[in-house]
This record gives structure tokens, C-alpha cells and sequence, in this order.
């Protein structure tokens, strides 16, 4: 079977987790290619019409799997191959995106959200099927910390805290994470994660002491899974599916609010946990709730066979 990947490359790349999640399918037989936008807005994506039918002629997929609402419009403006969207958050959580989506989830054969509360915010009800982002269990994996702290240039006896995105993302709070920082008494360095491969996340996650989430808002995040497999420690605002993934694993705190003296407190915890060598099992979690990329893409392939 032939799959037509359609998403976005305004941002100078595809999307990490939509690449991961194409080489899985691939890894189970799916012959896939991508079709990659390049324009912003409306008017920006439709210009894609005409290279994207080209596309669809030279490659005959079975399926076109399109990732966010826009990508998906996109794809649904043709008519002759079946459409699965899925939706990651950012396409329907800004108002100004989600009309775009409710069409795009009415001209879509199958819709998938990677949380169930994005499905809760679309109107039409048919085909609507929640499947999480999986991990690639390949990269994200727990390695020596001293190892880690050298490869990354980290010191050996210093504290450090890895913020879950850039400090720029204004979703992401970093103002809150600065403050949670001092109001701890400790002195963490906050390392915001940008501009690192896959393979460096992973280091980043074994070196540190703890993964800092202050999010206002998340349909996940992927960043707290990918730290559960290298079981690395996390303290994390109550958003997404935090606190149901986390919920009864050591070493994951979730803050009961959203001030930094609560947050502070948590991060004490975390640090006096790694000194005390107490234990954690991220992973085991991850594997257990079938969070992992092939698992994940057996799911998918089940929605392509059955719905397509």
C-alpha cells in the first residue's frame, strides 16, 4: 500500500515526530513518500493545489495521511484518494485555526488527535479516533549520566533542568520555570530545548537532573514520554496527559497549581530524589501503555486497513 505523506515545511524541516512516525509505517511494509508544503496561511497552502495533484499522479498513493488542519484542507481538496488527517494541538486549540480544521475533519475520510480533548472540540463526530504520538524506543533510552554530562559539555557536579522548548515559546512558560528555579533556593541551570537532534535530546535528558514542563497548555507533550524512556526525573504543570501517563511511576512530580512556590517545592523533591538514588521507571510505563512508534503504527495501519 501506498502512502502519500502531506505536511508542512515552512519551518526549514518536517516535524520530528511526523518524520518518526514515517519511518515506522515504512518499517511495517508501507511504501510512503511526502508531499511538503512550502507557504503560510490560506492562500499559501492552496497555491500547493496544482504541485500536490502532480504528486498524487507520479506516485498513485492508496492513502494520503495529512498532519495539522491546514495540511489536511489541503489534501481534502481533491477528491479522489481517501484522506487521513491528524491533528497535533496548535490546529485546533488557536481559535483561528479551528474553523480550518472542522472543515478539513468533514472532507477527511478518518480524523485522529493525538489527545481526546482536541476530538472534543470538533463538531463532526464521524471517524474520529485518538491515537497518542509514539517514542522511538531506538533513541530515547536511559545511558550512563557522567557519559552524557561529557558528550553534552555538562560539569559533573552542577544542577541542571531541561526546559521543555524554547524559552520564546510564549505556551511554554518559561517565565514560570525561571521563578519555580528561585523560589527552589537551589542554583539549577535551565538549558532550553532547541536547536538539538534527536539523538542530542536523548543525551540531554540523561544528563540532567530533571525535565522542567510549565506549559499553559499541551495536547501531550511528547517531550515528557521521550523523557519517561530514558528515564529521566520531571516535574511538570498538570497539562495534556501528564498526569494519567505519570500517574503511580516514581520520580514524576505534577504540580497541583500553577505557582511557583508549589513548583519550587516539587523541584527540591526531585533533586533529593536523585541524590538519594531512589528509584525510576519511566520506560516500563511507556512500554506498558504501548506508547512506543511500532505500536503506534500498528494502530494506524489497523485505521488504513479498516476505514480506507
Amino acid at each position: 500500500m501506498k502512502i502519500l505523506i502531506v505536511c508542512s515545511g515552512n519551518s526549514g524541516k518536517i516535524s520530528s515526530f511526523v518524520e518518526e512516525q514515517e519511518k515506522s509505517l515504512s518499517a511495517i511494509g508501507y511504501n510512503t513518500e511526502y508531499y511538503v508544503i512550502l507557504g503560510k496561511g490560506i492562500l499559501g497552502y492552496i497555491k500547493n493545489f496544482k504541485p500536490l495533484i502532480s504528486k498524487i499522479k507520479q506516485f498513485r498513493p492508496d492513502i494520503i495521511h495529512a498532519h495539522y488542519g491546514f495540511a489536511g484542507l489541503l489534501a481534502c481538496l481533491q477528491r479522489k484518494i481517501p484522506v487521513v488527517i491528524t491533528y497535533h494541538g496548535s490546529d485546533i486549540n488557536i481559535k483561528n485555526n479551528r474553523l480550518v480544521s472542522t472543515i478539513s475533519s468533514r472532507l477527511a475520510r478518518v480524523n485522529i488527535f493525538v489527545h481526546k480533548n482536541l476530538a472534543k472540540k470538533i463538531y463532526w463526530k464521524k471517524n474520529n479516533i485518538v491515537i497518542p504520538c509514539g517514542v522511538d524506543l531506538t533513541i530515547f533510552r536511559e545511558m550512563d549520566r557522567n557519559t552524557a554530562r561529557i558528550i553534552m559539555g555538562l560539569r559533573e557536579n552542577a544542577y541542571y533542568a531541561l526546559f521543555s522548548a524554547s524559552f520564546s515559546n510564549l505556551n511554554k512558560n518559561s517565565k514560570l520555570a525561571i521563578e519555580s528555579i528561585t523560589h527552589s533556593g537551589m542554583k539549577i541551570a535551565l538549558i532550553p530545548l532547541e536547536n538539538f537532534t534527536r539523538h542530542q535530546v536523548n543525551l540531554l535528558l540523561n544528563a540532567v537532573d530533571f525535565l522542567l514542563v510549565t506549559s499553559i497548555s499541551e495536547t501531550g507533550p511528547l517531550v515528557v514520554k521521550e523523557a519517561m524512556c530514558a528515564n529521566c526525573r520531571c516535574v511538570s504543570t498538570d497539562v495534556g496527559d501528564v498526569r494519567c501517563i505519570t500517574n503511580g511511576v516514581k520520580g514524576y512530580y505534577i504540580a497541583e497549581d500553577d505557582n511557583p512556590e508549589t513548583i519550587g517545592k516539587l523541584i527540591v523533591a526531585t533533586i533529593e530524589d536523585t541524590e538519594n538514588n531512589r528509584m525510576i521507571d519511566g520506560r516500563t510505563r511507556i512500554t506498558e501503555l504501548n506508547l512506543d512508534l511500532d505500536s503506534i503504527a500498528r494502530l494506524i495501519s489497523i485505521i488504513y486497513c479498516e476505514y480506507v
